[in-house]
Formats: structure tokens, C-alpha cells, sequence
């Protein structure tokens, strides 16, 4: 037997069956988020040490959508062949490169961008 997953299209009407006012929002879209010019944020690279003494490169301060920091995170990953992740503002990647990753960001136009921390 497969399995199939359920859908129910009267969960995303919050259980409106039916209404005979015009006025009804049916459903809600989410507001687009902005993301700045690249010359206008300032990010920060920091080196950190996780579980097991690892070294990860963590860059903070990015403003914009979720999908504009899934993008630049992968650039970033790429460049860098290492893995990593990003979500609310932070990119991590693995291992040392603050230095390529400064680099890489001042060439997309990062301006206000530097290494933080010892």
C-alpha cells in the first residue's frame, strides 16, 4: 500500500466553507521581503569552534529573504568546497575561510565587510 499524504483544501481557508460577503480575504499573502543593495549591508565574518573542536566560518548581519541568503550561502559553499547551512541571517560554513569568504564577499560588492572576532 502507498502512502499519500492528505490534503485537505479547507485547512487553508481557516475552515471557510462558504460566504456571501465580497469584502472576504480567502487567503492571506505573505509581504515580499527587501533585500538591501549589497553596498548597504554590513556583514561580519567570525571564526568559531563547535563540538569536537571543529572550526566553522560564520558570517552574520545579512538582511534580506530567506531565498537571497540560501543563494549567497551556496555561492559561498561552492567557492569555498566545504558544506555548511543558513538561516535567520547567519551563514556557517565549514572550517576556516574567513579570508576567501572576505575576499568573495568584497568582489560581490559587500563593501562595509570584515573579519570579526581574535
Amino acid at each position: 500500500m502507498s502512502k499519500q499524504k492528505s490534503f485537505n483544501s479547507l485547512d487553508n481557508l481557516g475552515g471557510l466553507v462558504f460566504s456571501t460577503d465580497p469584502n472576504v480575504k480567502l487567503q492571506a499573502d505573505p509581504e515580499p521581503v527587501d533585500t538591501p543593495l549589497a553596498a548597504k549591508q554590513t556583514l561580519r565574518i567570525w571564526l568559531e569552534r563547535v563540538k569536537g573542536g571543529k572550526e566553522a566560518t560564520v558570517i552574520k548581519g545579512f538582511e534580506g529573504s530567506d531565498d537571497a541568503l540560501a543563494d549567497l550561502a551556496k555561492i559561498l559553499k561552492n567557492k569555498c568546497a566545504a558544506g555548511g547551512n543558513a538561516k535567520d541571517g547567519v551563514i556557517i560554513i565549514q572550517g576556516n575561510h574567513r579570508e576567501k569568504v572576505l575576499k568573495l564577499l568584497l568582489d560581490m560588492g559587500f563593501k562595509n565587510t570584515k573579519n570579526a572576532g581574535g
